[in-house]
């Protein structure tokens, strides 16, 4: 008899955590690395937000709260939908968990039967399979290559949904590519899930705030009103607000899934941390102009990395639209050989020796479902990236 699950079985280590945890002990052991494998602003949390914390520490607010989320939080997340999205939700429509891989793993595990498939497209952050395997379901994997920005098209997504087809998963901004769908192109593939009243969307649009394309952010319930009923849009404070330790996410959408989300949070880890909620009420609420100064700065950093990495041999980057990633294809290093005689093959055999050879920490597109690519977090100083990118050149330009 097996001492773990089955469930367990079926799910792995998250590949960037897994790389981060790396890069960790290699600074601990004294050796100087530069990491570029963490998901997360090097900005800090503004100090109204922490003020707010503090504020909320003091006043005792420190117990129990309601299972999903207190209403001062839910009513700040409703406000939120309706001024930057154009969204209604109630309050029975808003769910609050501790983080948005959480909100994910409710939703997913609360709707899930075996044998049900769930469509994802491919490059996908490392947990969406893995949270899907876990509930039973069957992920069901569509290719996006750099060739189309690393985007689905409308023929693609109708091609993957089945009987069976109880989800579609969307990322725009995309972990790990930055690839962002415009208004038209979301509409296109609405008009795709019109056609299979069956399937149900999660859009996960944890980089709606970290954005670069001259059109405005959409998510699919806005530019797509028919499938609002259908729709669970994800969201939170980690990237935006510079929270990823506080653990807040949240999500909007039909009140029946809301509460089966409710149910199985209410026995596992009930509500999220007060504080942290009382600091979200006040992120939401509070002044967003500090949004776009950081979106000039992720910005910049993205144009370097993006040109620097251009000009590595053998390494062909498009250019994204958001968040603070860049995935570039390594066709072109595949097959080559180290000066110390390591053949690469794989992408992964590609970072190891980025890190190994160059302490440089990326993390390797098979983990993200395309290869061959890696993906670079942008999202630290631009010394940082510039001295990184030069060793990354240096690196394929060693290959032979």
């Amino acid at each position: 008899m097996s001492q773990t699950s089955a469930a367990l079985g079926r799910i792995q280590p998250s590949a960037t955590l897994a790389m981060t945890g790396r890069v960790n002990e290699l600074k601990r052991a004294g050796i100087d690395v530069i990491g570029l494998s963490a998901g997360e602003p090097d900005f800090d949390t503004p100090d109204f937000v922490k003020d707010a914390a503090i504020a909320a520490i003091r006043a005792g607010q420190t117990k129990y709260t309601t299972v999903d989320g207190t209403a001062e939080l839910k009513e700040a997340i409703a406000a939120k939908f309706r001024r930057d999205n154009g969204l209604d939700y109630a309050l029975a429509q808003v769910s609050v968990n501790s983080g948005g891989k959480h909100t994910l793993f409710n939703a997913l595990v609360a709707t899930i039967d075996f044998g049900d498939e769930v469509v994802i497209p491919a490059p996908y952050w490392v947990s969406y399979p893995d949270i899907v395997n876990f509930a039973g379901g069957t992920p069901v994997f569509v290719a996006a290559g750099a060739a189309q920005n690393y985007k689905i098209t409308p023929e693609q997504l109708d091609a993957a949904i089945t009987p069976k087809t109880k989800w579609v998963l969307l990322n725009s901004p995309s972990n790990p590519t930055g690839a962002a769908y415009s208004a038209a192109e979301l509409k296109a593939l609405g008009e795709v899930l019109l056609r299979h009243p069956h399937v149900y969307v999660l859009t996960d649009d944890m980089y709606e705030h970290v954005w670069y394309a001259e059109t405005p952010f959409a998510t699919i319930a806005q530019v797509c009103p028919d499938l609002y009923d259908r729709t669970l849009t994800v969201n939170g404070c980690s990237k935006a607000y510079a929270m990823t330790g506080w653990r807040i996410g949240y999500a909007g959408g039909p009140a029946w899934l809301i509460k089966a989300m409710s149910a199985l949070q209410s026995q596992s880890t009930s509500n999220p941390c007060s504080i942290s909620q009382a600091a979200a009420v006040a992120a939401l609420n509070g002044p967003q102009d500090f949004l776009e100064e950081r979106n000039v700065a992720f910005k910049r950093r993205r144009d370097m990395v993006v040109a620097m990495l251009n000009d590595a041999p053998g390494l062909a980057c498009p250019l994204p639209e958001g968040a603070f990633y860049v995935y570039p294809d390594a066709s072109g290093v595949i097959g080559k050989t180290t000066p110390k005689g390591v053949k690469i093959a794989t992408d992964e055999d590609l970072i190891n020796y980025f890190l190994d050879d160059y302490r440089v920490a990326a993390v390797h597109g098979e983990a993200f479902g395309l290869a061959p690519a890696f993906r670079i977090s942008y999202a630290t100083s631009e010394e940082v990236l510039k001295k990184a990118c030069t060793l990354i050149q240096e690196a394929c330009a060693a290959l032979k």
